[in-house]
């Protein structure tokens, strides 16, 4: 009797619409979660403008913009270690997921530096509104990106182990669509904290 190999009894076991099922629904909950947030942000912003546009100027905009362009080329890795590993290519998956692991370190690195720079001139959650909600949101994406790099981590270690391959790779492309979804999350909180105020 043929015995199922790791890989593709994980393939069997795991079904992988499941899985896509499964992050979708999850993802749904997070722009449910994020969403109650920027809903709130605008109305607060809308009631005291001032105060908004007042906390934004304070914001290093080249630092955030530094960070989206760092989550921008983070979300082309992830892509490119899913086309490598739908072709087979474990090698090249190992690398992109390397890379990706290095730009999600590398954001929260310089999200640590804004902070630092926060903390320095005493501006902290409880400064004022826009101080709280700015190191809320701020806080709950960079939080996300962490655990994304536990996945990654995950992942790098599975792929070392011979577990994906053309036929199997549903974890890497789960784990995508989560880092996608947060690079986009990102995209709107740019723009949002650090230019419209």
């Amino acid at each position: 009797m043929h015995e199922l190999g790791g890989a593709e009894a994980a393939h069997t076991a795991g079904g992988p619409e499941t899985a896509r099922l499964g992050i979708w629904l999850f993802l749904a909950t997070e722009v449910l979660l994020f969403g109650g947030l920027f809903t709130a942000y605008t109305v607060f912003r809308m009631q005291d403008p001032a105060l908004f546009h007042a906390g934004s100027l304070k914001l290093n905009r080249m630092l955030g913009a530094a960070n989206t362009v760092v989550l921008i080329c983070s979300s082309l890795t992830v892509a490119l270690g899913l086309a490598a590993i739908r072709e087979g290519k474990i090698r090249m998956l190992k690398v992109f997921l390397g890379l990706t692991l290095l730009l999600g370190a590398g954001f929260l690195g310089i999200k640590a530096i804004e902070y630092s720079e926060h903390f320095a001139r005493r501006e902290f959650p409880g400064t004022d509104l826009f101080f709280s909600l700015y190191f809320v949101m701020t806080a709950l994406h960079a939080f996300h990106i962490a655990a994304g790099l536990a996945v990654f981590s995950g992942l790098l270690w599975l792929a070392a182990k011979g577990k994906f391959d053309a036929g199997y790779h549903t974890p890497v492309e789960v784990a995508g669509l989560y880092w996608h979804f947060v690079d986009v999350v990102w995209i709107y909180l740019f723009p949002l904290l650090y230019l419209i105020g």
